[in-house]
This record gives structure tokens, sequence and C-alpha cells, in this order.
């Protein structure tokens, strides 16, 4: 697959089957992740990756709770409390694995370096007939204590990428893209 097929074939997948992903196959993935750009090359990365439906369970079940208790007005406040007040709405979808990627520390750059290492994630996912979404409604509640208890993380580590992967139901649809707004200097 050309890298342009990737970039413009690569969707939000919402719906999976329940076929594990292997170990080989996550591997590759997060090998392709490793390989992103990163300031100063200081990879500040760790991955956990996550296979066990019960934590998944319980994390997207104490994720909603979390969301509905914190979020913030905004314009889409009516979906997001429609969704996460749904007991059927699992956060990340029924998808049989979610990698997280952290940061080992804090620092200046590493939302950008854990974000480019997704998107290579993605588009690795893409490329091996994998659907994957970074999970949003994950984020806030993985960074509280009880979140970092859940996934056992080092008091230093800062999560930044909930990244769902599995094999697609169906073919996600394309979504229309905006005509962008170029500003050209010189």
């Amino acid at each position: 697959m050309k890298i342009e097929e990737a970039i413009a074939g690569r969707r939000s997948v919402r719906e999976y089957t329940a076929r594990p992903v292997d170990t080989k196959t996550i591997g590759g993935l997060i090998d392709a992740a490793i390989h992103a750009p990163n300031a100063v090359n200081q990879q500040p990365w760790i991955f956990t990756v996550v296979r066990d439906r019960s934590v998944l369970d319980r994390i997207s079940d104490d994720a909603k709770r979390h969301m509905l208790a914190t979020m913030p007005p905004s314009r889409h406040s009516d979906y997001f409390r429609s969704l996460l007040t749904d007991p059927k709405f699992h956060i990340f979808y029924h998808a049989p694995a979610l990698v997280l990627i952290s940061a080992v520390e804090d620092g200046p750059w590493i939302v950008e370096d854990c974000a480019l290492a997704a998107e290579n994630l993605m588009l690795a996912a893409h490329g091996a007939g994998l659907g994957s979404c970074w999970i949003g409604f994950a984020q806030a509640f993985l960074n509280t204590p009880q979140g970092r208890k859940a996934l056992d993380l080092a008091p230093a580590c800062v999560p930044v990428a909930p990244i769902v992967v599995g094999y697609p139901k169906n073919d996600a649809p394309a979504v229309a893209r905006r005509k962008p707004v170029i500003k050209w200097i010189g």
C-alpha cells in the first residue's frame, strides 16, 4: 500500500469483531509507532497494551462516569451525555485491544511526540487490515489516580493517546473533508 493510500484510506473505526489481535501484529504496530519523529530524539513513550476484556469493560464504565462528572459545557454536551448515559455504549467499541501511548515523564513536547507515534500506529494498523480509533473519552480518566491504577502506570508516566485496535466489522465510510485554508507567504 502506498503511503497516500494509507493516509486517504485510514478511518476511525467504531465497530469491531471479537477476533483478537495477536501479539506479533501488535508488536509490529508498536514498531511503526516508535519510528515517529520526536523532539530531540527523546523517544519519550511507553506502550501499555490491554487485551483483557474485563479490564476494558471496567475502564469503559469508570471513564463514562468520570466524563459525566467533569465534562465542561460545549456545543456537543447533549450528544456526549446521551452516549455516556447509555448503558450499551462502550467507549472502546468492544475492540479487542487498547494500546495506550504514554510519555515516560512530563516534558515540553510529549503530547506531540506521542501523537505522532499514534498516527504511525494507526496508519500501520490500516495497512495491516485493522481498524483503529483514538478514544478521547478515555484520556482524562486514565490520568486520574483510579485510571492510572487500573493500568498500573508509573507515577511519572503521562497518558496521552488511548488507541483501540481490532478487526473492523465493516468498512467505515469516508468522511468529506473541507477544502484547506492555505495562507501563502512568499
